[in-house]
């Protein structure tokens, strides 16, 4: 039985790998200050979000809690420990057995 993620850690999860990648983007191109000054806080609390999200869920793992704390993926490592969303549930509920 795959169990459907909470809304508040997938919108997490996201933000802290977009924010990852717009973050080393910035500096490996121009690197201008006020994009460094904005990401860098929105990374460290996106992080923290999933972080404790994810340890507070009493569904997850001890694995998918120990994944959480990997910087910048680990909110979608989390969330593909937990199973698919409710697009994958709802094909497959639609599959008429043989």
């Amino acid at each position: 039985m795959h169990l459907r993620s909470p809304r508040h850690l997938r919108i997490a999860a996201h933000a802290e790998l977009i924010s990852l990648i717009v973050m080393l983007a910035n500096v490996f191109t121009v690197h201008l200050k006020p994009v460094s000054s904005l990401m860098g806080p929105t990374h460290g609390c996106a992080y923290l979000f999933v972080v404790i999200a994810s340890w507070r869920l009493k569904e997850a793992s001890a694995a998918a809690k120990a994944l959480a704390l990997v910087p910048g993926v680990g909110g979608l490592l989390v969330l593909r420990q937990l199973g698919p969303g409710d697009s994958a549930h709802a094909q497959a509920e639609g599959v008429i057995p043989s």
